[in-house]
């Protein structure tokens, strides 16, 4: 039988890392190969080539009509990113079928991808999906078929200004209960920037005073929020990506977080430009309050797929550059100490000597990059503290010099 001379008809592609799975950025080309294995010498005709990526999203509602009678809404839209064509072996001009002898072939195929594209995701009512299909025609059979997924990356630079930006926000709410005033709950928080990358790490500082009559409890948490968009019409879908709990704070109590540190977790990158479908990020502040709901306080977050330059940002977080063995951070407080003394810093000339940046090996696991991105302001010796006192004054039984002489 004809199905018996095909061992193997797949797709390979070529991805920039060999090891790792096949991903791309927008711009990039694509490039592979449509393996064909034969046991026996086969009568084949056009082996065509087709690439295509979509963002897709479907869902249904139940409605109500009246007492009686209820009907399903479909919501659906699509929109299309990538449509590319090719043709690996067209069959001979007189129309015979092309033949092939037993043993592997291979057929290249290279393509380019738009400039602008969404990245890759999977979500419950919608998705963004790139494959590479490939069809082989038989003369009086079926169509042979393979197909191929691939991942495309959109990059997200955190390094711009508006991602680089601090953000900040306070709420406050009155706790009731039975009509009776409990007292009032604030927030006050701040995050150093507003973009960051899987892995890095939030510190939180924020302020949370209890001036009612009972514990509370505060909690900060990064929310993904899904969008659909079909018809005119949005569906959502939120969920919590990672939390973490303070201290139950007593009444009439105020609580201060000195960058609470909250880690992010593998987690896909934001998708902000797409028609169909946004991915969002925020981190929320809430408050639990017996007896009444929460208080909630809500800043937005951006998550890149390109991390901080060590250089980006002279007021980043070293928290955000390197996420690993943070648990120093949390005693930093927000405003910086003061200087040392003069005499504390460089008390002899071999103190110099001790300008020079230490070993890499003193520095174990604490920083990954390279150091000299943070002592370059120290470089040089302090200068002398200034002071009204003359340090050299003048003794009592030296007779001034006379400028006359």
């Amino acid at each position: 039988m004809i199905f018996d001379r095909f061992k193997r008809f797949s797709i390979v592609l070529e991805s920039a890392e060999r090891d790792g799975p096949a991903a791309f950025s927008p711009g990039q080309a694509v490039s592979g190969r449509v393996v064909l294995e034969l046991a026996a010498a086969a009568r084949l005709g056009a082996l065509r080539l087709r690439a295509m990526g979509a963002a897709r999203v479907h869902w249904t509602e139940s409605r109500s009509a009246g007492s009686s009678t209820a009907y399903t809404q479909s919501y659906s839209d699509q929109v299309e990113f990538l449509n590319h064509r090719d043709t690996l072996m067209a069959p001979p001009d007189n129309g015979e079928a092309t033949v092939l002898q037993a043993g592997r072939h291979e057929f290249p195929f290279t393509f380019q991808l738009p400039e602008t594209l969404a990245t890759s995701f999977e979500g419950k009512h919608g998705s963004v999906r790139y494959w590479v299909k490939a069809k082989l025609h038989r003369p009086w059979s079926t169509v042979k078929k393979a197909k191929k997924e691939f991942t495309v990356i959109e990059p997200i630079d955190i390094n711009t200004p508006a991602l680089l930006a601090p953000q900040a926000g306070a709420k406050e709410k009155l706790a009731r209960a039975w009509y009776c005033n409990r007292g009032q709950v604030s927030v006050t928080a701040k995050i150093d920037r507003k973009g960051y990358t899987p892995g890095e790490v939030i510190p939180i500082f924020a302020e949370i005073d209890n001036c009612t009559s009972r514990a509370v409890v505060p909690k900060a948490a990064i929310i993904q929020t899904q969008t659909f968009v079909a018809r005119g019409t949005k569906k959502q879908k939120k969920s919590v990506v990672t939390s973490i709990t303070g201290d139950p704070i007593p009444a009439g109590k105020r609580e201060v977080w000195h960058g609470r540190a909250l880690k992010i977790p593998p987690v896909g990158p934001s998708i902000l430009q797409c028609r169909v479908i946004q991915v969002e990020y925020s981190l929320k502040v809430c408050v639990d309050i017996p007896g009444t709901s929460k208080l909630l306080l809500e800043l937005p977050l951006v998550i890149g797929t390109i991390p901080l330059h060590p250089f980006g940002s002279r007021t980043s977080s070293v928290s955000s550059q390197y996420s690993v063995n943070l648990d120093w951070l949390s005693p930093i407080p927000e405003q910086p100490e003061a200087p040392p003394e003069y005499s504390a810093v460089v008390s002899s000339p071999e103190a110099e000597q001790s300008l020079a940046p230490p070993c890499r090996s003193e520095l174990g696991d604490i920083l990954e990059g390279p150091f000299f991105a943070y002592i370059q302001e120290f470089r040089f010796r302090p200068p002398p503290l200034y002071s009204e006192v003359d340090p050299n004054p003048t003794s009592d039984g030296i007779r001034p010099r006379c400028m006359t002489c």
